[in-house]
């Protein structure tokens, strides 16, 4: 059961380009599908050719399937160099992709020396949107919708277990050598890492409405998503611990019914898509109102989330450090 709150949908007219990251399984996929049959046009970007082959196995004749990975920030360029030279009309980024590898207790690095987290889930994407935001503006109905996590905050429920998500003075990112978090003193933790790259995402939406006041931006939390199927976003945390994130999954899922399916997220974010609503930055979150109920609605970001200064500053240092491994 669910409460959906969303009253200004209308539909797009048919035939909208969307880009879209982390299609290949889980909420990516289920949008990508619907968006499909309700006529749009999609380019999809795969991070191998394992899930281009499976793509391929499902999508519509009309759509677009790239690869790219995004742990790789020279991979991501030359995506955006392909979809430039495409020069096909941009109406829409949904920047949906997401790694966590809670569980681990060393840091993964990405080829050019980042955490792998925050380098797939945040400097990837911002690379993919200082390259097309160009393109999205040309569009007469341009739309950014990222894909973040209530986790970003410390006041929400999931937000709440174990460390919060804090960025500090963002040091880790504001040096040569890559720190293994963002705020450059904390031991590492891959699930403080992965809040921290929620917290980022959504700066980065409140930084880009910033500069571009007439672009609606659009950044949400699906909730709690914990699929049966062995792969998706948990596919790294069940490698760490497969019996623990098992017994999580069913507890959670199964015992307190405090999770949204799959196909209950992907229909959220197909309608935050196809939504037209107002211009600048706005968050909506899927909270869980009791078990087996979701409340899909428009809220407030954390503070940190919500602070200007902070989005420009890690706009600027990340840009400087994507430019500056891409120059090299």
């Amino acid at each position: 059961m669910e409460i959906y709150s969303l009253t200004k949908s209308i539909p797009m007219t048919k035939g909208q380009h969307f880009l879209i990251t982390g299609a290949s399984s889980g909420i990516g996929r289920i949008a990508a599908q619907r968006l499909e049959r309700a006529g749009h046009r999609l380019t999809l970007i795969c991070r191998s050719q394992e899930r281009a082959r499976e793509a391929l196995e499902w999508v519509a004749p009309q759509t677009t399937v790239l690869l790219a990975d995004l742990a790789d920030l020279a991979s991501v360029d030359q995506l955006c160099s392909i979809v430039q030279s495409r020069a096909e009309p941009l109406d829409g980024l949904v920047l949906n992709a997401g790694l966590q590898y809670a569980g681990y207790k060393q840091p993964r690095w990405s080829p050019q020396g980042f955490e792998l987290t925050v380098a797939v889930n945040h400097l990837a994407h911002q690379l993919l949107l200082m390259r097309l935001l160009p393109m999205l503006l040309q569009s007469t109905s341009p739309r950014l919708v990222i894909t973040a996590s209530e986790v970003h905050n410390p006041a929400s429920g999931g937000g709440r277990v174990g460390r919060p998500a804090s960025l500090g003075d963002l040091s880790g990112l504001d040096s040569t050598t890559s720190a293994p978090m963002l705020d450059g003193n904390s031991r590492f933790d891959a699930d403080k890492a992965y809040k921290d790259s929620k917290l980022c995402n959504m700066l980065m939406g409140l930084h880009t409405a910033n500069l571009h006041p007439e672009l609606p931006v659009i950044s949400w939390s699906p909730g709690l998503v914990i699929p049966r199927a062995s792969g998706g976003f948990f596919r790294e945390s069940r490698r760490a611990n497969p019996l623990g994130q098992a017994l999580f999954g069913f507890v959670a899922r199964d015992l307190l019914r405090i999770t949204e399916s799959v196909d209950n997220a992907g229909e959220r974010l197909v309608q935050l898509v196809l939504e037209h609503g107002d211009s600048g930055f706005r968050y909506w979150s899927n909270t869980l109102v009791k078990p087996g109920l979701h409340r899909f609605e428009q809220t407030e970001p954390s503070a940190e989330a919500s602070d200007s200064l902070k989005a420009e500053r890690l706009w600027t240092l990340s840009q400087e450090r994507i430019e500056s491994v891409l120059n090299s």
